[in-house]
């Protein structure tokens, strides 16, 4: 397992840029499906021509609601790498659009989930303020998480879904920190209680074994 050290994303196009710097090799001449793909960042990145996104909502190629779906509209093996950044945990069906992911893979598929309990520890520990995603507006929301897991939660559904034919590799991203504080952080925790409240995000890189 691999863990990163990262700035904390301000919009989604920074991360977008992160992602196709350190997963260049996922896109370079290769035919990618981003599925949520909100308003296709990756787009302009990699090219119209080797690009596909499909989401209910933003600019995608396909309109597709992923939780009405059981079986996304493509062929098996029809994209060289398939991406699905912070969608799953939107879903209710997300262990059926999971095994879609790697369906339609020819080669790559590049997962990641976030960790929401390092976004809503402190404010239940506190006892106040609103819990992004998880809340109970007045208004029903367009799109919610479905989900509230650990890290290490996260790290057993990625390795669950992943097929016998692929390699997994878990990659894990932490903001960056005061070097002492994230010192004594490490000596104050458990391995896996530090990365429940202080990883900011699980990725899966899985490849095809040839």
């Amino acid at each position: 397992m691999k863990i990163l050290t990262i700035e904390d994303f301000k919009t989604r196009k920074e991360r977008t840029l992160w992602i196709s710097k350190q997963f260049n090799h996922l896109f370079k001449k290769n035919k990618v499906l981003d599925v949520g793909c909100d308003d296709a960042p990756l787009r302009k990145l990699i090219g119209n021509h080797n690009y596909t996104g499909i989401d209910f909502l933003g600019k995608p190629d396909k309109k597709i609601n992923l939780e009405a779906t059981k079986k996304l509209p493509f062929k098996a093996q029809e994209f060289d790498t398939v991406i699905c950044v912070e969608v799953l945990e939107h879903l209710e069906n997300l262990h059926e659009i999971s095994k879609e992911l790697f369906r339609v893979s020819n080669n790559h598929v590049l997962i990641s989930i976030p960790n929401c309990w390092r976004d809503a520890r402190v404010k239940i520990q506190r006892g106040k303020g609103s819990i992004a995603h998880y809340g109970l507006p007045s208004k029903k929301p367009i799109d919610r998480h479905k989900w509230f897991f650990t890290v290490s939660e996260a790290i057993d559904f990625l390795k669950s879904i992943t097929p016998s034919n692929y390699e997994l590799k878990i990659i894990l991203t932490e903001p960056k920190r005061n070097f002492l504080k994230k010192f004594f952080r490490k000596l104050r925790y458990s391995a896996s209680a530090y990365q429940n409240r202080y990883c900011q995000t699980i990725w899966a890189e899985c490849k095809r074994i040839k």
